[in-house]
């Protein structure tokens, strides 16, 4: 998605929504999961990394949270 060409904001909200109108009405937690993280993944780009791990930060340290990367549709 973001790869070597760097998007502006307008792209990624593009991208994103495309991802959210084709994939969005496909059943199951796994593929709604998957969506999700492609969704964060258009709109974080290279902080996708820094992004997940605070995510996942909480009271009880680094893996407080699980983020669920799913499978594709």
């Amino acid at each position: 998605m973001c790869g070597s060409g760097k998007m502006n904001d307008k792209q990624k909200i593009k991208t994103a929504l495309e991802f959210i109108s084709q994939y969005g009405g496909i059943d199951g937690a796994h593929h709604k999961a998957w969506l999700i993280d492609q969704v964060v993944r258009t709109l974080t780009c290279e902080q996708y990394t820094k992004w997940i791990k605070e995510y996942c930060f909480g009271d009880d340290g680094d893996n407080t949270y699980e983020w669920d990367e799913g499978i594709p549709p």
